[in-house]
């Protein structure tokens, strides 16, 4: 088995498709873009003018392009950047809300010192720090989970149940899988597409929003009546682009996760 070449595989099948990730963010901004571009344009020109002079309007005026963009953005980025930052806690933060014990280095539970030695070992091999260690001591399971940011505040868990079950060859085979995540940045990543998924998700919560708002709206002009009816529009299409957007965001991000994982398993064979 060449490892290596199934980890370049996975890692070049990771690129692409964080590249649909990003290509799909832009086309729902570029779509939010489009319907407030249109919805500003309707309440400066003439309702009763044709299409093409919307098209002329907004042409006629790059502000309007600019600031509009430059909002939508803006709204998408703050939400996901507000999202990376509640994720950004560190990895031992993460074990412990999730009921973790931290294991003490120098215990001498026989179960719990091999699995520091492995830790241990495992670090060696992957040439990176040693993380905190927790044991999730509720859990009868088999299972086991890296968290954090970067390698500096990573911390890794596992189950009671992973300690009782697994020979010292499994458990080290569990430990470098995990060690992988550390080392090849899922965590990081992972957290950003969340982040980022999460701004998406906030284009449909305004649209809601906006249609929350309309509901109460009542107006008796042609003006104003054509304005609501534009403003429900705006709000349906937002929910629709928003949602839509996290589906298709969500569906990437599985499959970023699921090449993630064939990349820590070959890594795992390496550092073991």
């Amino acid at each position: 088995m060449n490892f290596f070449e199934h980890q370049q595989r996975a890692r070049q099948r990771t690129t692409l498709a964080v590249l649909l990730f990003s290509l799909a963010v832009l086309a729902v901004v570029t779509a939010t873009n489009l319907v407030v571009l249109g919805f500003v344009a309707f309440l400066s020109v003439d309702p009763y003018l044709s299409p093409a002079s919307y098209g002329n309007w907004i042409g006629a005026h790059p502000r309007a392009i600019l600031w509009t963009s430059l909002i939508t953005v803006g709204l998408v980025a703050s939400a996901s950047l507000y999202r990376m930052a509640t994720l950004a806690s560190g990895g031992s933060a993460v074990a412990r809300s999730l009921g973790g014990t931290l294991i003490d280095a120098a215990t001498r539970d026989p179960l719990r010192r091999q699995l520091i030695n492995v830790v241990e070992e495992t670090a060696i091999a992957a040439g990176v720090p040693v993380p905190q260690v927790y044991v999730l001591e509720s859990e009868g399971g088999i299972n086991a989970f890296a968290a954090g940011f970067s390698t500096s505040d990573a911390a890794i868990a596992v189950t009671r149940g992973t300690l009782e079950a697994l020979t010292r060859d499994e458990l080290q085979g569990v430990i470098a899988h995990e060690f992988s995540h550390i080392l090849n940045g899922d965590m990081r990543l992972n957290m950003r597409l969340i982040g980022v998924s999460f701004g998406i998700l906030v284009i449909a919560l305004t649209g809601r929003m906006i249609l929350r708002g309309l509901s109460h709206t009542r107006s008796s002009s042609d003006r104003g009546g054509q304005a609501l009816l534009l403003g429900l529009a705006a709000g349906v299409t937002l929910v629709a682009v928003g949602y839509i957007g996290v589906l298709f965001t969500r569906l990437i991000k599985a499959a970023v996760s699921r090449h993630r994982e064939f990349l820590a398993d070959a890594s795992a064979v390496q550092f073991t």
